[in-house]
């Protein structure tokens, strides 16, 4: 298990860490959000050994990460980290031998990743030659080249289309089935919605809310609720109502309204062609404890 306890980090008057603690359990997927700023790629960083916290300690299964832990891991940071002018099937080959592989294995596996993420026919290509969502496609190859036992994955769907999204899900979703702990940031917090059983949200570089998703999802004191009375949104007649989102006819109500009422209420203003209600997504989470 991944641990991060009481990290600390400022950078002059900025304070990027303020004492960010969770776990990342293998087999599990975390989804690390936050606003921009809020200190997720300094958290990430403090992983690795590229920021060194000013307080606090990352730990592997309850002690010091060492040398050997960190040729396990994967990273894939958010910057291009590869070498333009050099050939995929060389750079992955390259990195998978930094990290330990021999030779065989890495080439073997190369051609394992290059087949499963749909770039096998750019193998002799260079990097430069690539479009944005293929280079994102290397860089995620080369985090996992050497098939580690913890992935930490810094906006891995930036600049991917629909179909490069579904993939990249599904991969993630193999190695998690595979025993793999994972964390990844995104802005998309649909996709995060989908794929994560476990999210942690930070903001000012203090962690606002964490745990499994479907638990926060159900402890929470509000529901969304969606109405529509003859094809078009309706209005609940109730103080204090808060719009969800951008999407006319959405709210975030209280737990304990009477929902036999509401509905009445709205059978009496025409046909209710649709009514839902249920747990707030994730995005109704992340809007709730950034603004606390």
């Amino acid at each position: 298990m991944l641990s991060l306890v009481g990290l600390h980090k400022r950078y002059g008057h900025v304070v990027a860490l303020d004492g960010v603690s969770f776990d990342v359990v293998p087999g599990r997927i975390v989804g690390f959000l936050g606003p921009n700023g809020a200190g997720k790629t300094t958290a990430m960083r403090c992983i690795f050994g590229l920021v060194r916290p000013d307080a606090g300690e990352v730990r592997w299964n309850g002690r010091a990460i060492d040398a050997a832990d960190y040729l396990r891991f994967g990273y894939m940071p958010e910057e291009r980290g590869l070498y333009p002018k050099m050939k995929i099937r060389e750079q992955l080959i390259y990195f998978g031998r930094l990290s330990g592989m021999s030779a065989s294995a890495a080439a073997d596996s190369t051609d394992r990743w290059l087949s499963r993420l749909g770039i096998a026919d750019r193998a002799f290509s260079k990097l430069e030659e690539l479009s944005h969502g293929n280079q994102q496609r290397v860089q995620l190859a080369v985090s996992l080249v050497h098939e580690p036992v913890m992935a930490i994955l810094d906006e891995p769907f930036a600049g991917l289309d629909p179909l490069g999204v579904e993939g990249m899900a599904d991969t993630l979703r193999e190695l998690a089935g595979a025993g793999a702990g994972i964390v990844f940031s995104s802005h998309q917090l649909d996709l995060v919605q989908d794929v994560c059983q476990d999210v942690v949200i930070i903001n000012n570089g203090r962690v606002v809310l964490s745990g499994e998703l479907a638990e926060l999802r159900g402890r929470s004191e509000h529901r969304h609720l969606t109405v529509s009375v003859e094809g078009v949104p309706w209005i609940p007649d109730l103080p204090g109502l808060e719009m969800a989102g951008s999407n006319g006819g959405s709210y975030l109500i209280g737990v304990g309204t009477d929902i036999g009422a509401l509905l009445e209420r709205a059978r009496q203003d025409g046909e209710v062609t649709s009514f839902t209600f249920e747990p707030p997504n994730l995005s109704d989470l992340f809007r709730e404890a950034v603004r606390r």
